[in-house]
């Protein structure tokens, strides 16, 4: 008989199509915030009016603008956020910006609930894999105050009470997650999209693809991820290539994000599989972006994982829109249309780095659930002699 747990987040609120200035301002009033400290990039606070809108929406509710989140959330970074935190009494985050800020603030979260002051504090934090692939999660106390979200980017980050964390020291990407990090509502606006650079757009809707195939394919799937991961599949196969040819296209842009929320439903609530895990390896170790990842992994993973997931690559077919095809082949040609790298070679990968991923990769909570079980260095090897 059919079984499982699905845990819902602690998500009040996402709205969509409309103007996040506006939307800022309603949560803000509605949370009673007086000392709200705004996360964001450099990028979009110096060169667009994005960040200044938001704060004119907030007034005098704003106390402080941070704009120096690192791209794969190294400690330092999540340290220094929550000592701006910490010092400013923030009751409320505004976060706008993609998955690295978001991130950021997730962890800087946990650094105030748990007294977090060092480097290696973090350590006690962090999920851990054992030997054998056991997961152990920390309980981690609420922090004191939650975020909003304003995404954009399409990585989902948004989405889930999950967080990466590098380690600079060991060159390691490890998950943080508690109850309270992730975000208490979510502001779908397109038109704050419009300032992403195409290829980070376009990668991270590849990344969002991922969560959906790697949902459909767990070794533990969900009625409800299933169903919104399938939607999602044929939202973004439209949208993706509509928002390329047709930039200011904001339906299509919408319908992108629409589908992160509807292909999220799976992060930190079913096992993941390799394309995630190897991926947040290469992220820390060769410095690949966070969506080129999946466009580099993704076809050799679901090629690797075809005997045991057969059933859910056919449904992947059809919502990619061709049934008879391979469903890696079909998640190819989409990368390639969008002219996003496609092999390792393309992102500077060295095969002399491959047994150095293979190592940490074992390590990682994804790649010890993959559909097809992973646990010597030679399985990992072989899917990147693959995506090479």
């Amino acid at each position: 008989m059919l079984h499982g747990t699905f845990r819902y987040l602690a998500l009040e609120r996402v709205h969509y199509g409309k103007p996040a200035r506006q939307a800022v301002a309603e949560e803000a009033e509605a949370r009673h915030a007086a000392r709200v400290v705004v996360v964001t990039s450099r990028s979009l606070n110096r060169n667009t009016t994005l960040v200044s809108d938001a704060i004119a929406a907030l007034g005098s509710r704003v106390v402080h603008v941070f704009d120096e989140c690192v791209e794969h959330t190294p400690r330092e970074s999540a340290l220094k956020l929550a000592g701006v935190l910490r010092d400013n009494g923030a009751d409320l985050v505004v976060t706008i910006g993609g998955g690295t800020a978001i991130d950021t603030v997730k962890v800087a979260l946990i650094c105030l609930a748990e007294e977090v002051r060092s480097i290696e504090s973090f350590d006690r934090c962090h999920v851990r894999v054992d030997a054998d692939g056991r997961r152990t999660v920390p309980d981690l106390a609420a922090p004191p105050c939650r975020q909003i979200a304003v995404p954009t980017t399409l990585s989902g980050a948004e989405f889930s009470d999950l967080a990466g964390c590098t380690d600079l020291r060991s060159g390691q990407k490890h998950h943080y997650t508690a109850g309270l990090i992730g975000p208490a509502a979510v502001i779908l606006d397109p038109a704050m999209t419009l300032h992403t650079p195409e290829s980070l757009w376009l990668s991270t809707g590849i990344r969002a693809l991922d969560h959906a195939i790697e949902s459909l394919c767990s070794i533990e799937p969900q009625p409800l991820t299933d169903a919104t991961s399938l939607r999602g599949v044929e939202l973004l196969a439209r949208g993706l290539p509509r928002s390329q040819t047709a930039p200011d296209d904001l339906d299509a842009r919408l319908d992108c994000q629409l589908a992160v929320w509807l292909t999220s439903t799976g992060i930190n609530r079913v096992p993941y599989g390799a394309s995630h895990g190897i991926g947040h390896v290469l992220g820390a170790t060769a410095g690949v972006p966070h969506g080129i990842t999946s466009c580099v992994l993704l076809p050799a993973v679901l090629r690797y994982n075809v005997e045991a997931t057969r059933t859910a690559q056919r449904q992947l077919a059809r919502a990619l829109g061709d049934e008879h095809a391979e469903p890696a082949a079909l998640v190819a040609a989409l990368v390639a249309g969008l002219g996003l790298p496609a092999r390792l070679r393309d992102v500077n990968v060295r095969r002399d780095q491959f047994a150095d991923i293979a190592a940490k990769a074992l390590r990682n909570p994804w790649v010890r659930t993959n559909p097809r079980p992973i646990d010597r260095p030679e399985h990992v090897m072989e899917i990147l002699e693959a995506a090479w």
